[in-house]
């Protein structure tokens, strides 16, 4: 602690001297005060990214004790497919509730039944056209919860893959001319955020005028990134997590989302009808 205080100070003071200070100390006191500066460092981007995100009006993280019990079962590897789409819809439909909480409405008339008669009264519809812009694969899985709440939203299918950490665009099936008053980006998973800022920049060529990403899970690196891109573009997600591999998988996330959506590569389980004490224990690695 003592050297990590002591280099910080000189190393704020004297900028390119600093080698010159810390040539009285032994190799592993020097290592250790690398590692701890750039803990520090690593520390202090974390806090900024966190700061970033809570003062982002456009970013909303749902902080719901349902939600959090929900997206720990999502993670879980114990999870099978189809609890992890039913999952996935219903982590979806709650979201979904929250990204459109500030949709437009206009007037509308209509009769309400009062015993034997109908009273008249004003009431409420939605004014913005909307479009459901899923990612494929994986962003299918969160197509239906979103139409139960929107079912007059056009859906608008985008396929990407990632070829050394970058998206390639393999589908699009959006059509000539923006129709849309509002676009929905649907990805469960948002690591790198590469591929999201792809489909965002489509859009915005599209000629689409608001933006809004709906994600179960993102990391903060990639939060950073989509509001660093597109500081108009609202964001709601479920969790942040902080962690990504150097090959941009994400910590500790959720593993491959479209794999464990449709069961690819398929898990096959002849003890499935088994109850638990009767099941033959056998390592992960098995699996």
């Amino acid at each position: 602690a003592f050297y990590f205080n002591e280099a910080r100070s000189l190393e704020r003071q004297c900028g390119d001297y600093k080698i010159l200070l810390t040539s009285n100390m032994t190799s592993t006191d020097q290592s250790t005060i690398n590692k701890n500066l750039n803990n520090a460092e690593n520390f202090e981007s974390a806090n900024n990214a966190e700061a970033m995100i809570d003062s982002n009006s456009n970013i909303h993280v749902s902080n719901h004790p349902i939600l959090s019990h929900k997206i720990s079962i999502l993670r879980s590897s114990s999870t099978i497919p189809s609890s992890f789409r039913s999952g996935l819809r219903e982590i979806t439909f709650h979201l979904g509730y929250e990204a459109t909480s500030n949709l437009k409405t206009k007037p509308v008339a209509l009769t309400v039944p009062v015993g034997k008669s109908h009273l008249d009264y004003t009431g409420s519809t939605l004014s913005d056209k909307v479009a459901l812009v899923p990612i494929l694969r994986s962003g299918l899985g969160m197509v239906d919860s979103m139409l139960e709440l929107l079912p007059n939203a056009g859906v608008h299918h985008i396929g990407m893959y990632s070829k050394d950490m970058m998206p390639v665009q393999y589908y699009n099936r959006l059509p000539k001319k923006c129709d849309a008053d509002v676009a929905y980006v649907l990805d469960p998973i948002i690591a790198t955020a590469n591929t999201v800022l792809s489909v965002v920049g489509i859009l915005k060529k599209w000629g689409v005028k608001k933006i809004c990403i709906v994600s179960v899970i993102a990391s903060k690196d990639g939060v950073q990134k989509i509001t660093s891109a597109f500081p108009d573009v609202q964001i709601t997600l479920g969790m942040v997590d902080s962690g990504l591999t150097k090959d941009g998988q994400l910590l500790p996330g959720c593993g491959d989302a479209g794999d464990r959506l449709f069961g690819t590569p398929l898990i096959e389980d002849d003890e499935a009808l088994l109850h638990p004490s009767k099941r033959r224990k056998y390592s992960m690695d098995e699996k």
